[in-house]
């Protein structure tokens, strides 16, 4: 498999239809030239009088600072400057190792919002959810920060502190989280039932799609692979060749998507290429509205094809991609150069993949209890159900495995377990 990485009289008549566009659009280049002129007078103008008149000095490279930041944040929510800590951080992120507490954050209708904790990072066992909105952090109020300072606030020494407050169901929730290592290997796995296999990826990055054909292979070791449960929830996104190979390790042919952009080198399709290591079995795939852009990709990919069932929740809905230019000076710049297609030709910008089988996620009993709503079962006391009591003393006497424990809380993981095992059954017989 080969992909390379996305980096966006009759002669007198005849005569005069040549060239014709040419003129014209060399007219509109030059009214475009002069407008853009115009503006550049208009700036210069504006920041000849910032310094000599603003009430305090300010160094000509942070108005320029200010000023590349506004233009890049008033195109689309992911177009940014990157400082050259920012930018280091972005490669650290890419290749799967940096400081922090493990979330995807975006900036939705203005407001800074989480588009999903990392799976096994501080934040996603504390509780941080998708669409949880930053007000806070260190008490710091976020609203007039930038994407780029408000991740570089997340961001830190492993060990280290910081405190998040987050707005959710009109209420405010202090997090206090501890900076780790956010794992570099993106895919987890485990096995649910005999022959039947979880594998999570919990977001794309330059190992991605080698770790994912590892635990295919590994996978199938121990006993003959019966099915697959790949779970994209929570999965922010990353790189697009990782998502494509990924793609490419489940469908035997056929177009996986489609990025077409202003500038041809731009555009292009990403197909399934012959190879080996590929899994051609039951197939159910996971997504929530934490699932974004390159996870978006391989879910929309799989649906088109009809390879896979997609269960759970509408996803995030981040249809475009991203290209990250070096800066001089070690600084860089994300910027937004193409949009991308699932291979049915559909845009899933705004509108995110619909799954085939919506099942929302139901909150374990626990986290239920800590949500603030009071039940029967909070009132003090209260009757205990003589039923639940019976079950609660059987469960405590046998001791629940990892497995057990994350298929009794994960009623979606349940959901599409119970699928994948109806798929699995061989045919009945007709007569």
């Amino acid at each position: 498999m080969r992909h390379s990485l996305l980096r966006l009289g009759l002669a007198a008549s005849l005569s005069a239809l040549l060239l014709a566009p040419p003129l014209r659009a060399a007219e509109r280049s030059s009214a475009r030239q002069a407008e853009l002129y115009g503006n550049l007078e208009t700036f210069a103008t504006i920041l000849d009088l910032v310094q000599k008149h603003y009430v305090d000095e300010i160094a000509g490279s942070e108005i320029m600072l200010g000023a590349v930041n506004g233009m890049l944040s008033a195109l689309d929510p992911h177009s940014s400057y990157l400082s050259p800590k920012e930018f280091k951080a972005l490669q650290e992120e890419t290749s799967g190792r940096f400081g922090g507490v493990g979330i995807e954050v975006a900036v939705r209708d203005g407001v800074l919002t989480v588009v999903a904790p990392i799976a096994g990072t501080p934040a996603y066992h504390q509780g941080i959810k998708s669409g949880d909105q930053l007000a806070k952090i260190n008490g710091e109020p976020v609203s007039e920060l930038t994407l780029n300072e408000a991740t570089s606030l997340l961001r830190g020494k492993p060990g280290e502190k910081v405190t998040l407050t987050v707005s959710r169901d009109s209420q405010q929730l202090d997090f206090t989280l501890v900076r780790a290592l956010i794992p570099q290997h993106s895919v987890t796995a485990a096995e649910l039932a005999p022959g039947f296999h979880h594998l999570q990826i919990s977001t794309f990055q330059n190992a991605t799609a080698a770790d994912f054909q590892k635990a295919l292979r590994e996978a199938g070791k121990k006993r003959p692979l019966k099915g697959l449960i790949l779970d994209l929830r929570n999965n922010p996104g990353g790189l697009l060749d990782q998502a494509v190979l990924v793609a490419d390790l489940l469908l035997e042919q056929g177009l996986i998507v489609s990025v077409k952009g202003r500038e041809q080198e731009r555009s292009q399709p990403f197909a399934a290429e012959p190879g080996e290591g590929k899994y051609s079995g039951p197939l159910t795939v996971l997504v929530n509205e934490g699932s974004a852009s390159a996870s978006e990709i391989v879910a929309g990919a799989l649906q088109d094809h009809k390879r896979a069932l997609i269960i759970g929740t509408r996803t995030f809905g981040k249809g475009s991609v991203q290209t990250v230019v070096p800066l001089p000076g070690d600084a860089g710049l994300r910027l937004t150069t193409a949009r991308y297609y699932t291979p049915s030709g559909r845009s899933i910008q705004e509108t995110g993949i619909s799954p085939d089988l919506t099942v929302p996620f139901e909150e374990p009993e626990e986290v239920e209890s800590a949500s603030g709503q009071v039940r029967e079962k909070d009132l003090r006391h209260h009757l205990e159900n003589d039923q639940q009591a019976k079950k609660s003393k059987k469960l405590q006497r046998k001791q629940q495995t990892p497995t057990e424990r994350l298929l009794t809380e994960d009623n979606q993981l349940r959901a599409a377990l119970f699928i994948l095992q109806q798929l699995a059954r061989p045919a009945a017989p007709q007569l």
